[in-house]
């Protein structure tokens, strides 16, 4: 990989990076084809029980690569719609990644940056850490990253800081439910590590079927098809093996296979 970096600990925490602090983590094409694949690969991974979304140096994503803009701006409007497409199946992989993902944001975040952000399951940022929807400035709008960044802070923060553009704080982030939790940089590793020790305690299978039922109910209508979807899905996840594995080892007073056993 040349802009990320991938590990994965005996603990089955999966670790992506984004890899290129000289440019403050800005993605371009290559970026995006190395994310989309990453994100594949540990969903697959029957390994990997969480995962963590990092990068590397003082900034977390400054957004578009400008080397990658000024190509841009040489293309047709059909390049253009293909180029954004490539960025719209990033995202949405990050999405729909059937691991939790936990996005660590050690710096300032701008722009698509924050479109990476709201892609994952759980932000938790520094204190010092700036957030930025910039594109206005430049006579743009965030549009592929908006679906997101919409569902991570609600239509009325968004609606102010699209038109905006302001640079706004970690602490306003928390306030807006953009990201929840902020800490100090000397506390940020564990404030992650205590989120993957709760998730990793968990039944990967409820873990991923929660996730999705969050995904898939949000912002539907209370109606009779909401409802018997809603029972479909208990009657699957009680009868499924992880199910009554749990319920077993809590009647028994013991730790369900996943933990190991005592």
């Amino acid at each position: 990989m040349d802009t990320i970096a991938i590990s994965t600990s005996d603990k089955g925490v999966a670790t992506i990076t984004l890899n290129r602090p000289d440019v403050r983590n800005a993605f371009n094409e290559t970026m995006i084809a190395e994310l989309t694949q990453a994100f594949r690969d540990v969903g697959n991974d029957a390994r990997v029980r969480a995962v963590v979304l990092a990068a590397d140096g003082p900034a977390f994503c400054a957004g578009a690569d400008l080397n990658w803009m000024k190509k841009m701006a040489g293309y047709t409007r059909e390049e253009n719609r293909a180029d954004a497409a490539q960025l719209a199946e990033m995202l949405r992989v990050i999405y729909r990644c059937p691991k939790p993902v936990v996005a660590k944001i050690q710096g300032d975040c701008y722009a698509g940056g924050m479109g990476l952000v709201a892609a994952c399951d759980i932000a938790v940022a520094v204190d010092a850490a700036n957030f930025c929807l910039s594109e206005v400035k430049l006579g743009l709008i965030p549009a592929t990253i908006s679906p997101y960044v919409i569902k991570a802070m609600g239509e009325n923060a968004a609606r102010r800081y699209f038109i905006t553009a302001e640079r706004f704080s970690a602490q306003e982030a928390l306030r807006v439910g953009f990201v929840h939790a902020v800490a100090p940089a000397d506390g940020l590793d564990a404030a992650v590590a205590e989120l993957l020790k709760a998730l990793t305690a968990n039944s990967p299978n409820a873990v991923k079927e929660a996730k999705r039922l969050v995904q898939d109910v949000a912002g539907r209508e209370l109606t009779d098809a909401l409802i018997a979807d809603t029972a479909e899905r208990i009657a699957d996840i009680r009868s499924s093996d992880e199910g009554k594995e749990g319920v077993r080892s809590f009647l028994e007073k013991r730790k369900p296979s996943w933990l190991g056993q005592s």
